[in-house]
C-alpha cells in the first residue's frame, strides 16, 4: 500500500479497531492488508476503506425510514425539474448529506426498547449510533430516485406531442418493467463487473469520500482541514453562490463573449454561442451546467478526460463546421445547431399531418409534405453513435477480451482477489436464480401488456425478445467501459435503427423497443455500480439486492406519478409555440425523443438514412467505428512502451457527443477546463490534496447547488417572482440559430421583416 492510502486508512482502522475494544467483542480487530492485496487501482487505495466491522447493523428501523424519504423526495423533485428549460438532475449526494442530521437525531430520541425480546421476530427501533452501514444503504435507495425513469419518455411523447391516449396502468406496467429489467443483467454480469479490481467504477468513489468524511473522527492535519471541515466550507460556498446562476445572473450558465463584441453578426453568434452554437470561447460558471449530462469532471479519470475533449473538438470544432460551410446536406439552409425537423425549406416539418387515424405514418401525406430534414450537426451526432457502438466492441474484444475470457474460467477455480473481494466473501451472496426470476417475469409481464395493449403500445411479441436479445449481448461490453472511464456508450441510436428498419411506421412501438433495449441496460449498469458501492462499503450483498428492489419500484410509482401531475397540471407543457415567453416547461430531452420518433420510428431509417433517404452516407461511420479501435490497438502492439496509446478510447471519444443535443456547447468546455484541472495539474503535483479532498469538493459542489436550487424555486420559483434584465438571458446570442442560405426566412433573424 502506498504511503499516502496508508495515511488515510489509519484513522479508519484505529476507530474500528476502539468500537471492538469498547464493546467487548471477540472478533478480531480488522487489519491493514498487504500492499500486493490492496486495489492495484491508485486512485482506489486513496479512497476505499480496507476493512470491515461486520457488527454494525445495516436494516434497521432509520434505514428504511430515511431511505424510503430519500428515494421518494428526489424523485419527484429530479421528474419535476426534468421538464423545465434547464433540467437540474438532483444527485443522491444531497440525500446522503441531509440524512445524518436525521439520522443522528432518530438515534438520540427513538426508543432503545426491544420488542418481541427472545423470539423469532425480534427488533428495536434503535440499535444505537446512526452507523455508516445504514447510512450506504439510504443511499442505494436515493440512487435509484436520482435517475430519471426512461420510460415516461414514451407518455411524454404519446400524451404531449402526438395527442394520442395512453392509460396509466398501460403506462406503470412499462415503467416498471423497464426499471427492473435491468436486474437480470446485473445478475449475469456480477462476476466480471463487481469483483475484478480493474473494474473500479470512478464515479463510486465521490460517495465513498463521502461516508469517510461524514463518519470518520479525523485529526486535523497541521495547517489543513479535515475532510468534514472542508465539505462544509465548500457546501457553503456551493449553496450561496448558486443564487448568482440560479436567479440573479443566469448568463454566468453561458457567458459567449464573441457575441458581444459582435452583436449584430450572424457568424460570431453561431460560433461563440454556448447554448445554440459552437460554444468557441464560451463558459459556464454554473455548476448544474456543467455536471448535468457528462455527471461530475472531478470524478472523471484524466485519460477519460482527454478522450471526451477529443471526441468534442472534433465534432464541434472540425467535422461540424466543415459540414456546414461546404453546405453538406444543405447545411445552411438550417440552423447549425438545433434538434428540429425541418422540410427543405428550413420550415418547422408539420409531423401531424403525416400521421394517418390508426396511429401510423400516411405515406401519400409524406410524399405530398415532402422528405424530412434535420440540422447536419444532428445528422452527425447520429454518425457518431453509430461509431461509438461497432467501436464499443471492437475495443472491448481486443483490449479486455483476454481479461474476461479469464475471468469466465476462473468462475469455477481459486484465482487471486484483492482485499476488497476477499472481504465480501464472508457474507452471503445473491444466487442466480433471484436474478433470473426477475428477468423471467418482466418478460413475461412485458410481453403480455405489449400483446393485450398492442393498440397503445404497436409493440409485438417478437420485439420485445429482440430488444431483450440486444440488451443481453451489450450489457458486458458497456458495462467494461463505464467501470473504467465513468462514461457510458448508449444502446438508443442502434435500437431505433434496427426496430426501424424490421417495423417502420409505428412510432410507439419503436419508443418501446428503444426503452426496452436501451434502459434495461442502463439500469443494469446502475445496478452493478450500486453493487460496487456496497462492495467497497462492504454492505452485505442480499441486503443491496433488496434495497435496490424496494428503492426501483418506489423510485418508479413516483416519477410516473409525478409526470402525469404536470402533464395534467401545467397548460401546454412542451409545447414552445403556445407557451408564454420565458416559461420553464419547454422539454428539450422530451423534445429530442419526440423527434427521434419520427426519425426512427414513424418514417423509420429506410426513408432517411437508408437507400431512400437524403442522409445513407452515414452509414460509413459503423465501419469507422470498427476500424479506430483496431489502429489503435495496432499502434499499442508496434510500439509498447508508448504507454498512452492504450488509453486512447474510441468508445469514449466517438461517445463524448452522444448527449448533443439537448447538451450543448457550453456543457463540454467548461467541463473539459475543470476535469484537466483536477485530473492532471491537482493529481499529478498535488496528490495529497486529491487523494483527502478531490470527491469531497465534488459532493460539495453538488449538494449546495441541489439545496439553493429547491428553495430558490419554493420560495420565488412557485411565486412567480422573476428579473427581468441584461444578465437574465442566458447565452445573449440571438442570431446563433438563424440560417445562413440566401432566401431562407426565420423570425428574428436579420432581413426577416424586409423579405416578408
Amino acid at each position: 500500500m502506498t504511503s499516502a492510502a496508508r495515511e488515510i486508512s489509519a484513522p479508519l482502522i484505529q476507530k474500528e479497531a476502539e468500537q471492538h475494544d469498547a464493546s467487548g467483542s471477540t472478533t478480531p480487530p480488522p487489519y491493514e492488508p498487504y500492499e500486493e492485496e490492496n486495489s492495484p487501482i491508485e486512485q482506489v487505495a486513496l479512497t476505499v476503506p480496507v476493512t470491515d466491522d461486520r457488527t454494525l447493523p445495516a436494516v434497521t428501523f432509520r434505514m428504511w425510514t430515511l431511505g424510503t424519504l430519500a428515494c421518494v423526495l428526489l424523485s419527484f423533485l429530479n421528474q419535476f425539474f426534468w421538464y423545465r428549460r434547464e433540467p437540474l438532475s438532483i444527485t443522491s449526494i444531497s440525500a446522503q448529506i441531509a440524512v445524518v442530521p436525521l439520522g443522528r437525531l432518530m438515534a438520540a430520541t427513538l426508543t432503545k426498547r426491544v420488542f418481541f425480546e427472545g423470539r423469532k421476530w425480534e427488533f428495536t427501533l434503535n440499535p444505537g449510533p446512526f452507523n455508516v452501514k445504514e447510512h450506504v444503504l439510504i443511499t442505494i435507495f436515493a440512487n435509484a430516485g436520482e435517475g430519471n425513469v426512461y420510460a415516461i419518455h414514451i407518455v411524454s411523447a404519446v400524451k404531449v406531442f402526438y395527442k394520442r391516449d395512453l392509460t396509466f396502468f398501460v403506462a406503470l406496467v412499462v415503467a416498471l418493467t423497464t426499471q427492473v429489467l435491468g436486474f437480470g443483467w446485473a445478475g449475469v454480469c456480477r462476476r466480471f463487473l463487481v469483483e475484478p479490481a480493474a473494474m473500479w467504477w470512478p464515479q463510486n468513489l465521490v460517495q465513498v469520500s463521502l461516508f469517510r468524511a461524514l463518519h470518520e473522527k479525523e485529526e486535523r492535519p497541521k495547517g489543513g482541514l479535515t475532510r468534514n471541515q472542508f465539505f462544509l466550507i465548500a457546501f457553503t460556498c456551493s449553496f450561496a453562490y448558486y443564487v448568482f446562476p440560479g436567479y440573479l445572473f443566469p448568463m454566468l450558465t453561458s457567458l459567449s463573449w464573441l457575441c458581444w463584441f459582435f452583436p449584430n453578426s450572424i457568424l460570431a453568434h453561431q460560433l461563440g454561442s454556448g447554448l445554440q452554437g459552437l460554444g468557441i470561447g464560451a463558459l459556464g460558471f454554473d455548476w448544474s451546467s456543467i455536471s448535468s449530462y457528462l455527471r461530475s469532471p472531478l470524478a472523471s479519470p484524466w485519460f477519460a478526460t482527454v478522450n471526451i475533449a477529443l471526441g468534442f473538438m472534433l465534432m464541434t470544432y472540425v467535422i461540424a463546421p466543415v459540414a456546414y460551410w461546404l453546405n453538406i446536406y444543405n447545411a445552411k439552409t438550417f440552423p447549425i445547431f438545433s434538434d428540429g425537423l425541418f422540410t427543405s425549406a428550413g420550415q418547422n416539418y408539420n409531423i401531424t399531418s403525416i400521421i394517418d387515424e390508426n396511429f401510423h405514418i400516411d405515406f401519400e401525406a409524406y410524399d405530398r409534405e415532402g422528405p424530412l430534414y434535420i440540422s447536419t450537426f444532428f445528422a452527425m451526432t447520429y454518425a457518431f453513435s453509430f461509431a461509438c457502438l461497432t467501436a464499443t466492441i471492437v475495443h472491448v474484444l481486443l483490449f479486455h477480451g483476454r481479461e474476461l475470457w479469464q475471468q469466465s474460467k476462473s468462475v469455477f477455480q481459486e484465482r487471486k482477489m484483492d482485499i476488497h473481494t476477499k472481504l465480501m466473501r464472508k457474507y452471503k451472496q445473491v444466487p442466480e436464480w433471484w436474478f433470473t426470476c426477475i428477468l423471467l417475469l418482466n418478460i413475461t409481464a412485458t410481453i403480455f401488456v405489449c400483446e393485450y395493449y398492442k393498440d397503445q403500445l404497436q409493440l409485438p411479441w417478437w420485439g420485445v425478445l429482440l430488444a431483450c436479445g440486444l440488451a443481453a449481448f451489450f450489457t458486458l461490453p458497456i458495462g467494461v467501459i463505464t467501470a473504467t472511464t465513468n462514461q457510458t456508450p448508449g444502446l438508443n441510436v442502434i435500437t431505433e435503427y434496427i426496430i426501424g428498419y424490421i417495423y417502420p411506421g409505428y412510432p410507439v412501438a419503436n419508443m418501446c423497443f428503444k426503452v426496452y433495449g436501451y434502459i434495461s441496460v442502463k439500469q443494469g449498469i446502475a445496478f452493478l455500480q450500486d453493487f460496487k458501492l456496497g462492495h467497497y462499503m462492504k454492505i452485505p450483498p442480499r441486503t443491496m439486492f433488496m434495497a435496490q428492489v424496494v428503492g426501483t419500484l418506489v423510485s418508479a410509482l413516483v416519477h410516473l406519478g409525478t409526470a402525469w401531475w404536470l402533464m395534467d397540471t401545467v397548460p401546454d407543457i412542451c409545447d414552445r409555440a403556445l407557451l408564454p415567453p420565458g416559461s420553464p416547461w419547454t422539454c428539450p430531452g422530451d423534445h429530442v425523443f419526440y423527434d427521434a420518433s419520427v426519425i426512427w420510428g414513424l418514417i423509420g431509417p429506410r426513408r432517411i438514412f437508408g437507400e431512400l433517404g437524403y442522409y445513407s452516407t452515414i452509414n460509413w461511420f459503423f465501419l469507422v467505428g470498427a476500424i479506430a479501435p483496431l489502429i489503435v490497438f495496432l499502434l499499442h502492439k508496434a510500439f509498447p512502451n508508448q504507454h498512452w496509446i492504450r488509453l486512447i478510447t474510441m468508445p469514449v471519444l466517438f461517445g463524448a457527443t452522444i448527449n448533443m443535443p439537448p447538451a450543448t456547447a457550453v456543457n463540454y468546455t467548461s467541463w473539459i477546463i475543470i476535469g484537466f484541472v483536477s485530473g492532471f495539474i491537482v493529481f499529478r503535483y498535488y496528490r495529497e490534496w486529491w487523494g483527502r479532498h478531490n470527491y469531497v469538493l465534488s459532493g460539495a459542489l453538488d449538494a449546495g447547488l441541489a439545496f439553493m436550487a429547491v428553495l430558490l424555486y419554493l420560495c420565488l420559483g412557485m411565486q412567480h417572482v422573476d428579473l427581468s434584465w441584461w444578465g437574465s438571458d442566458p447565452d445573449g446570442c440571438r442570431l446563433a440559430s438563424c440560417p445562413t442560405a440566401d432566401g431562407i426566412m426565420v423570425e428574428g433573424c436579420p432581413g426577416y421583416m424586409r423579405q416578408v
